[in-house]
């Protein structure tokens, strides 16, 4: 590494990052000094730049069991090229690649695009004695580019996993940020790719135990990051039938309530 590459990665990412860390967002700070990207410009980015850092770190630590689907490991597919197509705030890359097929041979070489993005932690707080659940309402860039003629999605609290933080200690952030919550503890429900098609996102899902306060509706998110954020506080009664009516059309808030319904008695058992 050059000294003038030196300078800008220690201009971008600052002091105090874990060596793996630094080591895996290194290669993405230094192409954008070989672009001409200005220190400023790329400073701005670091915060996902080390989320997406930590999200490949974490991919590789501990993908999930293969009892069932294949073994087969990510060196066997032949990347023959990879190209950042955008490279942004949000990242988009081209490869072109060959995979091992299920019948012994080699898929022939295709052309793939992907969404890299960053992991994300999801919490539907509880209340166990109240038997009460908080959601929250935004409005939604997704929906609205689809033509959806409602965009304001009710969801679990989401926030992204930032460089150096675990999910649950995010969840616990978000939480606090979106809903002003204290969470007394958490259970894990899922850790699962949205859309694993075309997007790296990696959401972990957990039910956040708390108290809540008096059902309605009130108030969160932070100002700095333009968070519009509506609360709703409601009984599980109600929740559920959200998800029967189809309100609720956001993926890991159907899953969050499937999962407290079924577990639900023994969390009320031991609050």
């Amino acid at each position: 590494m050059s000294e003038a590459e030196a300078r800008y990665l220690a201009s971008v990412l600052g002091e105090g990052l874990r060596e793996e860390l630094l080591r895996e967002a290194a290669g993405e700070v230094l192409r954008g000094h070989a672009q001409g990207v200005p220190v400023a410009a790329m400073a701005a980015r670091r915060q996902m730049i080390l989320a997406r850092a930590e999200a490949r770190i974490a991919a590789r630590a501990a993908p999930a069991p293969a009892a069932l689907r294949s073994a087969t490991r990510r060196e066997a597919v032949e990347e023959a090229a990879c190209e950042t197509t955008h490279d942004g705030f949000f990242l988009t890359r081209r490869y072109r690649l060959r995979h091992p097929r299920f019948d012994g041979g080699q898929s022939p070489e295709l052309l793939r695009e992907v969404f890299v993005a960053t992991d994300a932690a999801l919490v539907l707080p509880y209340d166990p004695v109240r038997d009460r659940v908080l959601l929250v309402e935004q409005f939604r860039m997704g929906p609205y580019g689809r033509g959806d003629a409602l965009p304001w999605l009710l969801e679990p609290v989401a926030g992204r996993v930032d460089g150096g933080e675990t999910p649950e200690a995010c969840a616990r952030r978000e939480c606090a940020e979106e809903a002003g919550l204290d969470l007394r503890r958490l259970e894990k429900i899922s850790s699962h790719y949205c859309t694993p098609g075309y997007s790296t996102e990696m959401f972990h899902l957990f039910l956040g135990l708390c108290d809540l306060p008096e059902a309605g509706q009130g108030r969160g998110g932070l100002a700095a990051e333009n968070e519009d954020i509506r609360t709703h506080v409601i009984g599980f009664k109600a929740a559920m039938a959200l998800v029967t009516s189809g309100e609720a059309n956001n993926g890991p808030l159907v899953l969050g309530l499937l999962w407290l319904e079924r577990e639900r008695a023994r969390l009320r058992a031991a609050a």
